[in-house]
């Protein structure tokens, strides 16, 4: 395929998309881009893979496509961005509870200063463009109060209400770890800038997501995690006992969201919303592992360490406030979204082995000055 070259352009209203390259902002651009939106992406580029995404969008989408490779701690860089923009997305983070804990300045400085300057920009806008922002569960810290028993390979809240439901919006805040803190403070910036500046701003409190174009990791994207190192055959380390619970939420499921939340923004601007797959999607470490064994007829080779810092044993989102406000519901199951998710990333190893011009490897980015 040769070199690429992704070209600032200028023109018409945008989407704006903040870490737009990432798994999750690369999804949402597709989606805009399919529907013949113009869209830029602001992105600094740093996390392993992402230039596989932009080849991805370029090559889907064309000129329909801009990007600007900059940082959200410049704050010139990013009035720039939003100049022209209709809509706003907020992804850039730095994502790792494991990095917060050696560098927590720069986990600072990239999440809690850098969505103030995306607050910043917009609010010198003559009309502000609505701003969907994605905070973490972690802001609840490890739910330390909420009692569990272990049932078969799962921890199970003791209180019903919990277990048919779980966790809503009115838990308490509880920042905990360095990412915790920053990602806390940059939630309630979202909010505040609501209530004191009147921007249309709402917080999504994303719980795990998993799906195509995510390159997982071990300190993020642990479902895609899992899978590769099932199929590569490589030995996996759990930390904890892995009976441990997340409600995991495929993609595109979560772009809908994102998408509703845009359109009721009038309705909903200044508000904090749990969203995951809510307890009908619900899975253990374990039971994720028992999954892809069944599906693949591999048996991981385990390795355990102690619990993490900030990781609560059974997280669970109550969306049921999303809900009612935009009739969201999510539509894949753990089962469905686990197999496309292996199906992808099984595409993607193959293309691993194929020749580097083959695969077009050499993605150059020009960020043009507009």
């Amino acid at each position: 395929m040769g070199r690429r070259h992704i070209l600032i352009t200028g023109g018409a209203k945008q989407v704006v998309i903040f870490g737009g390259a990432g798994f999750i902002g690369s999804n949402v651009a597709d989606h805009y881009l399919r529907e013949g939106h113009p869209v830029r992406v602001f992105d600094n580029v740093s996390r392993p893979g992402v230039e596989r995404n932009l080849r991805w969008l370029r090559e889907r989408h064309g000129s329909l496509l801009s990007v600007e490779v900059a940082d959200t701690r410049d704050l010139l860089a990013v009035r720039r961005a939003v100049r022209d923009a209709r809509e706003v997305f907020h992804f850039a983070a730095q994502v790792a509870v494991t990095h917060s804990l050696r560098s927590p300045l720069h986990d600072f400085e990239v999440n809690a200063r850098g969505t103030l300057h995306v607050l910043e920009a917009l609010r010198n806008m003559e009309t502000p463009a609505p701003l969907v922002f994605t905070s973490t569960h972690k802001v609840y810290g490890g739910l330390r109060g909420l009692e569990l028993e272990a049932q078969g390979q799962r921890y199970a809240p003791c209180d019903a209400a919990t277990r048919d439901n779980g966790i809503s919006e009115q838990c308490p805040l509880d920042f905990e770890s360095p990412h915790g803190c920053s990602k806390g403070a940059a939630d309630q910036y979202v909010l505040d800038y609501a209530r004191s500046y009147g921007l249309p701003t709402v917080v999504l409190r994303m719980s795990c997501i998993y799906g195509p174009r995510q390159f997982g990791a071990e300190d993020q994207g642990w479902v895609a995690h899992f899978l590769l190192r099932v199929l590569d055959g490589e030995p996996l380390t759990l930390y904890g006992d892995g009976l441990q619970v997340r409600d995991i939420l495929y993609v595109e499921d979560l772009v809908r969201a994102f998408r509703l939340a845009q359109q009721a923004m009038p309705r909903i601007q200044g508000r904090a919303f749990n969203i995951g797959g809510g307890p009908g999607r619900t899975v253990s470490l374990r039971e994720l592992l028992a999954l892809i064994e069944q599906r693949t007829g591999r048996t991981p080779r385990l390795h355990f360490e102690d619990w993490r810092t900030g990781d609560p044993r059974y997280y669970v989102s109550d969306t049921r406030a999303f809900t009612q406000a935009t009739g969201w519901v999510p539509r894949v199951g753990v089962h469905e979204g686990v197999a496309r998710l292996r199906g992808w990333l099984e595409e993607l190893r193959g293309a691993r082995t194929r020749p580097a011009t083959e695969r077009g490897e050499s993605l150059e980015v020009i960020a043009s000055q507009p």
